[in-house]
């Protein structure tokens, strides 16, 4: 059985206004603010809990390329049109942009793309057969794989509001924190259970946090929920 179940996305920001205007209408999400407790605060949010993402302000700009970014849909490029475009044209199937802030993200072009906009978060690895596998033992999905590309992917995590977790090789190690980090919820499984999978604590519960912080076996920062505090 899955250690945990998928719960909801983060994403540092420098600015929360420039993070909401561009990152709501690009993944079609609502914007809702967070109240009195957090009266600067905003959740970007969809149809359920699932699709919630949170703009995380940080003091520290994007430093290198992110090992984490996501994927979106959309009818056009137009949209898109004034932020730096990273690849060139018919290089991939996608385009790559940077957002406001320098965050690096593909756009797929399809005829219909829906309200809601995310397709894919995609983690770059040493070793993705590895890190795709860990991830599929402690939250389920099927994997699926290019081999000759050293592509492999989870499709169909419970609760998950995307296509897929893509993992990508590439030659360069991990050297700061993710700028995109994803939240899950404690299932059949432990925050021991996790350490003795091959995850490592980072930050346990404090007087400023209710979950635990931890990484995966390359690094990847997730934070964890017990089912009570969600």
């Amino acid at each position: 059985m899955p250690l945990v179940t998928y719960k909801d996305l983060c994403i540092d920001v420098n600015d929360i206004a420039v993070a909401r205007d561009f990152w709501a209408p690009t993944l079609g999400l609502s914007v809702k603010d967070l109240g009195a407790d957090d009266p600067d605060g905003i959740a970007l949010v969809g149809p359920y809990p699932q699709h919630t993402i949170w703009p995380c302000v940080v003091p520290e700009p994007h430093p290198v390329k992110n090992r984490v970014h996501l994927d979106v849909v959309a009818s056009s490029l137009e949209p898109f049109e004034q932020l730096p475009r990273l690849s060139e044209p018919g290089e991939f199937p996608w385009t790559v942009f940077a957002d406001p802030e320098g965050n690096e993200f593909c756009v797929f072009v399809v005829d219909n793309p829906g309200e809601l906009r995310l397709k894919d978060v995609v983690v770059d690895a040493a070793h993705p057969k590895a890190i795709a596998l860990w991830w599929q033992s402690v939250w389920g999905g099927d994997l699926g794989s290019k081999p000759e590309n050293d592509w492999y992917w989870i499709d169909n995590i419970p609760g998950a509001p995307v296509e897929s977790f893509d993992f990508v090789p590439v030659p360069e190690p991990k050297t700061v924190k993710n700028r995109v980090h994803w939240d899950v919820t404690l299932a059949d499984g432990t925050v021991d259970d996790l350490v003795a999978a091959g995850a490592t604590v980072l930050r346990e519960p404090d007087d400023e946090i209710r979950w635990t912080v931890m990484a995966d076996p390359e690094g990847n920062e997730f934070c964890v929920f017990a089912p009570a505090d969600v």
